[in-house]
């Protein structure tokens, strides 16, 4: 379930109803762990975008994104994905609707959903 915290710039959301988005065709989503993680394994379909670099590419995130309102987060477990929704939103991302997807690759992973590019 969407979840909302009023102090937050961005939603919380279940790997499942981020499969959703996706498959609804409404988001993109991006990676933001290192390439080391993301050349292990990474949700197929995502662009990496290592966190600590998000504010460089905020034009090719939005180049990404193109004309989808809906950017979905993802990291390891959820708390970096976190931190560069905060970074987008501070460095002027606007437009676009960001979700924080709870438990990461690794919920990603474990719900068997697709893998790879």
């Amino acid at each position: 379930m969407v979840t909302k915290d009023p102090r937050e710039p961005f939603a919380r959301i279940t790997v499942e109803e981020a499969k959703q988005k996706l498959d609804a065709g409404t988001a993109v989503m991006i990676d933001v762990r290192e390439p080391h993680e993301y050349a292990q394994v990474h949700a197929k379909g995502v662009r990496l975008f290592p966190v600590n670099t998000v504010i460089q590419h905020l034009d090719e995130i939005r180049d990404f994104a193109g004309d989808k309102k809906e950017i979905l987060i993802i990291c390891k477990s959820g708390q970096r994905s976190a931190l560069a929704a905060e970074f987008l939103v501070a460095a002027g991302l606007q437009g676009y609707e960001l979700f924080n997807v709870e438990g990461g690759t690794d919920a990603w992973v474990a719900a068997g959903y697709p893998t790879g590019d």
